[in-house]
């Protein structure tokens, strides 16, 4: 019995020693997919920057007045005023001509003045 015991116990060691060494190499594998991983985003962050550069148009701006006071007005009107950048009356903002733009002017235009 003593001899079994013995079997036994080193049984478990062995095997835990092959698990330490089944770690390094994850480890090692981990690390490789790491730095290729890095070079990939790297040549990505390259590529975003010369379509930057190719992209410089200019766009025709609005000015945009707000005439009338929105206070007393839907939520939903006052939202827009905000988002359109205006915060007191004669408060001039000029703003690219977008449909965005232009369908938040037409939701709040008996508030605005229009130029341009």
């Amino acid at each position: 019995m003593a001899e079994e015991k013995i079997e036994k116990k080193a049984e478990p060691k062995k095997a835990g020693s092959k698990k330490s060494s089944t770690k390094k190499v994850a480890v090692k594998k981990a690390s490789a997919k790491k730095v290729v991983t890095k070079e990939v985003s790297t040549k990505k962050v390259a590529v975003k920057k010369a379509t930057a550069k190719k992209v410089v148009t200019k766009k025709a701006t609005l000015s945009v007045t707000l005439i009338k006071s929105f206070y007393g007005r839907l939520p939903v009107h006052r939202a827009t005023v905000n988002g359109l950048g205006l915060k007191r009356i004669n408060h001039t903002v000029e703003l690219q001509d977008t449909p965005e733009v232009r369908g938040m002017i037409n939701k709040v235009y008996y508030l605005l003045k229009v130029e341009g």
